[in-house]
């Protein structure tokens, strides 16, 4: 094959596992800017007091950014057309998508808080409903007075025992912001550039007795100009990434936090299907705090033994190495447990899909014979006889009460962090990296169909395992010779249809999860594949995709089933696998 054909053949493979190839040539130019509200080194949370800032309470921070530009190695300014983004720390709308970025290596940004005379005197009825200048998008739109606020900042302070408020609102001509950052970048590929934003810069030196609690932004005003310099100066680089990453959304409107709480957004790639997060729920750092804490508990056990980790570890991406786990009192499990990641996109848990939700879930293994062999009564009487614990449940919900819906809404936002997408595949699917021709044609392989009639020569396992989750979310019978009484998904449904189905597991991070199948049979990839080559069994349930092969199999070579294992060895995610791996969140 030539190198343009197999160039052909790698991109066509990606496109039949979802990652479509418009979405890599076109979208993959995407830049996305973030921007992280913080106060020195912490992350910025309003209505709260700030020690740093003479304990002023920050309660509004809106920015208008205009302008963006790209400066080439070259020294030369790439310029955006028409580009305005509105910022909001209330919403949390912190995050402006960029114009698509050329293949070339940048070494600068530049963009504007605030916009030009011409813009800023224009009339704003003009712009569509969801334009960042649209004066309801934005609220920052003077009104009568005509021209926009380029950044309102407001607040209280503590004065003599009152609580005084300020106002500082930075606009006209004269206060345009310019931005210009040193940050070495590549284009022609996903790109989100976290920047900071500290406010303790921003205020730093100015007293609101001395220098006044308002600005009027007109000729003269030196408190306006002071703060335009500070502004100015207040912005750092965090971290380049070359990925974007999507907005999660809820099926419905999310509950308000809990008292004292900050809210926790797990970096999510657009690359996977949109999440949809619990609303009754909402992830917080505290929250997240309390189920990392649970889930290393072992007073959720009978004995003390045994905690969620025990049979789920993270260098296996939270499964277990051994074929069944053993429970708090050495009972041997029924099932090899199923590694944990990527849940928020789960319909149902277990291999048969006894649990409907992760919160349901998360309680059966401590009430579990086979397992930790505990009462939920139990484990709430052993966390409230403990100061510590009661003080997390406090600080995550707002209250010390302890119950088993407040341990299994914990435990959830916790493994909701589990979010795995950096493998070295996810790498090459943004031309970050470069798969070996043997890797090469294992996908080729994966994403092919076994059809010798037609001249098609695969291994057909995009069926059950395509998409950028690398799974169909369904349960099948994936040809293994069971036992009368193992009957998989049927023990649920109770429907003789569903006889010998199981879960159809994520392919990713597959070469850290061994053993393999719902009963740990196959101790490594290669007995994996040679069972859907060779061993399949054939019986009314069977899965179609399975069913029309030939009865003498899907006939692999020796290199073929070589490279086969190679290409499921680049899904493995080693910063997720790794000491360090939960979680990444912006």
């Amino acid at each position: 094959m030539s190198a343009q054909g197999h160039s052909t053949s790698w991109h066509r493979a990606i496109w039949l596992l979802g990652i479509l190839l418009l979405h890599l040539t076109v979208h993959g130019q995407e830049m996305r800017l973030e921007v992280h509200p913080m106060v020195k080194e912490g992350d910025l949370r309003l209505n709260e007091a700030l020690p740093e800032l003479m304990s002023a309470r920050v309660t509004r921070l809106d920015f208008l950014l205009s302008g963006l530009a790209l400066k080439k190695k070259d020294g030369t300014w790439l310029e955006s057309q028409d580009w305005f983004a509105y910022l909001s720390t209330a919403t949390g709308r912190m995050t402006a998508e960029g114009t698509g970025i050329p293949v070339g290596e940048y070494k600068a940004i530049r963009f504007h808080i605030g916009v030009d005379e011409i813009v800023n005197k224009a009339d704003p009825s003009r712009h569509a409903a969801d334009h960042a200048l649209n004066p309801l998008v934005n609220g920052l739109h003077w009104g009568w007075m005509g021209g926009y606020i380029f950044l309102a900042l407001e607040g209280h302070f503590p004065n003599g025992g009152k609580d005084d408020g300020f106002s500082y609102h930075i606009a006209n001509a004269a206060q345009l912001m310019t931005v210009e950052l040193s940050v070495e970048f590549r284009g022609g590929r996903p790109l989100t550039l976290a920047l900071d934003f500290d406010v303790s810069r921003t205020l730093a030196g100015i007293n609101f007795s001395r220098d006044g609690t308002s600005t009027h932004s007109r000729e003269g005003d030196a408190l306006a100009a002071k703060l335009k310099t500070k502004i100015e100066q207040a912005f750092r680089v965090r971290s380049v990434n070359y990925d974007v990453y999507q907005t999660p959304v809820f099926a419905e409107k999310p509950v308000p936090l809990p008292a004292n709480t900050h809210p926790l957004t797990p970096a999510i790639t657009r690359r996977f299907p949109q999440v949809n997060l619990p609303a009754d729920n909402p992830l917080t750092q505290e929250g997240v705090a309390l189920g990392r804490q649970l889930f290393h508990d072992t007073r959720l056990s009978t004995n003390g033994t045994q905690s969620c980790a025990s049979c789920h570890d993270q260098t296996h991406a939270f499964a277990d190495a051994r074929r069944f786990s053993l429970g708090a009192q050495q009972q041997v499990g029924k099932r090899n447990a199923m590694p944990l990641f990527n849940l928020a996109w789960q319909q149902s848990f277990f291999w048969d899909g006894r649990a409907a939700t992760l919160r349901e879930q998360v309680l059966m293994p401590i009430q579990d014979k086979n397992e930790m062999n505990e009462t939920l009564e139990n484990v709430i009487a052993k966390l409230h006889a403990d100061g510590d614990s009661t003080a997390a449940f406090h600080r995550a919900f707002g209250s010390a009460e302890i119950t088993a819906e407040r341990i299994a809404k914990a435990l959830e936002q916790f493994l909701l962090t589990f979010i795995t997408q950096e493998s070295r595949f996810d790498r090459a699917a943004r031309k970050l990296a470069e798969l070996t021709e043997s890797e090469k044609r294992g996908l080729q392989l994966f994403v092919t169909e076994f059809d010798p009639k037609r001249g098609l020569r695969g291994a057909d396992c995009f069926h059950c395992h395509g998409g950028t989750l690398f799974t169909s979310q369904s349960f099948a019978n994936n040809g293994l010779e069971l036992a009368a009484d193992d009957i998989g998904r049927m023990a649920v449904t109770k429907n003789a249809g569903d006889s010998g189905k199981f879960k159809t597991p994520s392919l990713r991070n597959i070469a850290r999860t061994a053993p393999y199948m719902h009963d740990g049979r196959f101790a490594t990839l290669e007995e994996v594949i040679e069972h859907y080559n060779s061993g399949v069994r054939r019986s009314a349930t069977l899965d179609p995709n399975l069913a029309k092969h030939l009865e003498a199999g899907l006939q692999l070579t020796t290199q073929e089933k070589g490279d086969l294992v190679s290409f499921l060895k680049t899904l493995t995610d080693e910063s997720f696998t790794g000491p360090e791996s939960a979680t990444a969140a912006r």
